[in-house]
């Protein structure tokens, strides 16, 4: 029995070294197929004009509560907090970054908004809202990032 036992297991010593073997071979050989990376595709910076007609706007009255910059019509708001302070955070770190961005307050909701920059036109926004995701693609809250209309 124990005889058995160790044939068995040499035998199937056997076939794995086979196995890796043969792998080896063919990979030495070239007949293995290739693994491509390839890199992404730059996304076209320029908004079309469908573009532009789809991206939704938020159309709220608001007043700035941080920051020396006034708001133009257009807003890209990338972040939304209850509590001002997390919103001059935001605003810190986005400034760090080369942003002119300002803290707006809803005067509804009395939400503050991070807005890191604003433009005259949806087309300028809209635009530069792709620029923004783009630049921090690791970043969710950012990847949300929305456009207001200021009343």
């Amino acid at each position: 029995m124990l005889v058995a036992g160790a044939v068995l297991s040499l035998s199937a010593c056997k076939s794995s070294q086979n196995a890796y073997k043969q792998a080896y071979e063919k990979a030495i050989s070239g007949d293995e197929p290739k693994t491509v990376i390839e890199e992404p595709v730059a996304q076209n910076e320029v908004a079309t004009a469908d573009d532009v007609a789809n991206v939704s706007v938020r159309e709220e009255k608001v007043s700035v509560v941080s920051g020396d910059e006034e708001i133009k019509a257009y807003g890209i708001v990338c972040g939304s907090f209850s509590l001002k302070a997390n919103a001059d955070a935001l605003r810190e770190r986005l400034v760090k970054d080369g942003y002119a961005a300002v803290v707006v307050v809803n005067e509804a909701g009395k939400t503050y908004r991070v807005v890191c920059a604003s433009f005259d036109t949806k087309e300028e926004a809209v635009t530069e809202r792709g620029k923004f995701k783009a630049k921090y693609p690791d970043n969710q809250d950012f990847q949300s990032a929305w456009i207001l209309y200021r009343k």
